[in-house]
């Protein structure tokens, strides 16, 4: 094994490649009609069922419905059979259109409210309907299959039940979702299905627990996790690293404030076009509420770091100027939306903003991706690709003059084609303030995570009306870049737990090494060995639970340690350590002093044992 090889991941043949649904419109169109005939499936069981939407989605369809007693798996079942029946049924899948006041005319015979919400949402004219047949029929643009019996019965799954409010509104009817899964050919199906077994072996919320890192607790609140030591120690790692690596680029750091006046934000625009996402405004009194005057949790760091740069008025000689902080943002993200780490209300963004003149913007923006690149490698995080995100011409969402936004894009577009970067532009993806260049990384699984981004920003230092000394004297307008090489510190221990289902890397791990002692004779020997490497900084332990051997090696295993050091008699009258560890298996007898050099060394390099 190599040093830089994540431990313990088994070896597979060439893997099947499973396509989401947008890669494939063959896909999409089974799912969405896969999704039309469990509708049909649930309301020919359950009469009383009210059927609202049902899209298509990465790996498979949802259906949410208003039913007044709850699905049960028996129910889930019993849709499946019925589903199968209909598909066997050949039933040709007919598109018609029909005009706004007959779409509205139908929906009221049937007595279906949602469906009269959904019309009034569409803008389009004519109206399209999909029919199953002459027996059942549903609002949609589509695509669809021509004939249910295009639809393989054996790669079909109904897979869960979970609560959803309507329109995604706390305040409106909670109705129920069955998620589901459609795929060309059973094999796809079934490799789908060993895929999500393998997803919750390696899930993070369950290995979170298990290893001792975080937890999350009812009386604080939903997406609001507590980190423990271990995980606290986990964290304060990947900051340090990060933190170095900046100091020798130039990083300077700072700290900002969890709240601010709502005022910085109706500058940013964060106030304007981020308000949804944001925690409630904290008013003095209901007249300071009605005019919007009081302080918000920070959904941003850029107007803070902008602030200090406004500190002062600065000369061109100070630019790039490059602030850092591990700032903490809140974002009041739905309850439905919130997934242990990876999506919480609370979160640590490695946030920096750099402030550049127009001609050291390429430079400086290259400079960042270089300090990006190196941080997944030091990661072991292989497996991304660059995602151009830019706006979209036609949306309102965004502020900024057109010119401000070509010249920004230009600059991500030249900086990776300079690199030679694999990538793929996203429109719509943008910032409202800039475009991005995100980097979009595959897991184990093969499931896509937006990790590191990189932003371009000519608006804000406008909004801010922002300025620097140029070298005639003149005032000048710097330009921001935006920057995270991790995203936020939440979803990447998320991502990395699950990536090296709980194996860390040496220099990550809470604990480096553990000492067995085999019996009370060798307590002493260990804990000053355990000793020794503390002071050295090895993250060292010693288990004084008196358990025999056998339990103590499958405790340390369990508990994913690296480096495990068995102490009998003979270690102790050799000075030895009989060392055990997880990428290499057992080494056998070595001397301690050999031990703690190989530690240092393997820990400084990024390698393992």
């Amino acid at each position: 094994m190599s040093p830089n090889q994540v431990p313990n991941q088994p070896e597979q043949s060439e893997k099947m490649y499973l396509p989401r649904s947008s890669e494939s419109e063959n896909l999409k169109k089974i799912r969405h009609t896969a999704s039309h005939v469990m509708a049909m499936a649930v309301q020919k069981l359950f009469p009383k069922a009210q059927v609202t939407i049902g899209p298509w989605i990465d790996n498979g369809f949802y259906y949410d419905f208003d039913n007044p007693e709850p699905f049960s798996d028996k129910d889930l079942k019993a849709i499946t059979k019925e589903m199968v029946k209909i598909i066997n049924r050949k039933l040709p899948v007919i598109r018609e259109e029909v005009s706004r006041e007959e779409a509205e005319r139908r929906i009221q015979e049937i007595k279906e409210p949602y469906k009269l919400e959904i019309l009034a949402d569409i803008k389009e004219e004519p109206i399209t309907i999909y029919h199953l047949g002459n027996e059942w029929w549903d609002l949609c643009a589509g695509p669809h299959l021509e004939n249910t019996s295009a639809i393989n019965p054996k790669a079909i799954e109904l897979e869960s039940v979970a609560g959803a409010y309507w329109r995604g509104d706390e305040t409106k009817a909670q109705l129920q979702r069955i998620y589901a899964t459609a795929w060309e050919t059973p094999e796809q199906l079934t490799e789908y299905k060993r895929r999500k077994e393998e997803a919750l072996r390696r899930d993070h919320r369950k290995l979170g627990k298990e290893l001792g890192l975080f937890i999350f607790s009812d009386l604080v609140g939903p997406g609001l996790p507590l980190w423990t030591p271990k995980g606290t120690l986990l964290r304060s790692l990947l900051e340090d690293f990060l933190q170095k690596e900046q100091l020798k680029r130039g990083y300077l750091p700072v700290v900002t404030p969890h709240i601010a006046k709502v005022d910085l934000f109706k500058i940013s625009g964060h106030w304007q076009k981020y308000k949804e996402d944001m925690f409630p405004l904290m008013a003095e009194d209901e007249e300071a509420a009605a005019l919007e005057n009081g302080f918000v949790m920070k959904p941003m760091n850029c107007p803070f770091h902008i602030q200090i740069y406004k500190s002062e008025l600065r000369s061109y000689r100070e630019l790039p100027m490059r602030l850092a902080e591990f700032g903490t943002v809140y974002r009041y993200e739905q309850s439905g939306e919130l997934g242990g780490l990876t999506r919480v209300r609370g979160f640590t963004v490695d946030d920096s903003h750099l402030f550049v003149t127009p001609e050291q913007l390429d430079n400086e923006f290259l400079s960042v991706v270089d300090l990006i690149l190196s941080v997944f490698n030091k990661l072991q995080l292989k497996n991304f690709k660059a995602r151009l995100s830019f706006r979209d011409p036609a949306s309102d969402k965004y502020i900024g003059s057109d010119e401000a936004w070509e010249k920004a894009e230009g600059a991500i577009r030249r900086a990776v084609e300079k690199l030679g970067m694999e990538h793929f532009e996203g429109i719509g993806e943008a910032a409202f303030y800039g475009p991005k260049l995100d980097f979009i990384f595959s897991d184990a699984l093969e499931r896509e995570w937006q990790l590191g981004t990189v932003q371009v920003d000519y608006n804000l230092p406008e909004r801010f009306d922002l300025e620097y000394v140029a070298e005639d004297g003149s005032r000048q307008r710097p330009v921001m870049i935006h920057r995270a090489p991790f995203g936020s510190l939440e979803r990447l221990i998320g991502i990395l737990i699950e990536e090296y289902a709980g194996d860390f890397p040496l220099w990550l791990a809470p604990v480096q090494a553990r000492l067995l002692p085999v019996g009370e004779a060798q307590i002493d020997f260990t804990q000053n060995v355990a000793a020794k490497m503390r002071a050295l900084g090895i993250r060292a332990e010693v288990d004084l639970s008196g358990d025999r051997l056998g339990k103590l090696i499958r405790n340390a295993e369990k508990d994913k340690i690296p480096v495990m050091a068995v102490v009998g008699v003979k270690e102790v009258d050799s000075n030895t350590l009989s060392i055990r560890t997880r990428a290499s298996g057992e080494l056998g007898a070595i001397a301690v002093d050999e031990v703690v050099d190989k530690l240092q060394t393997a820990i400084a390099n990024f390698e393992n044992f």
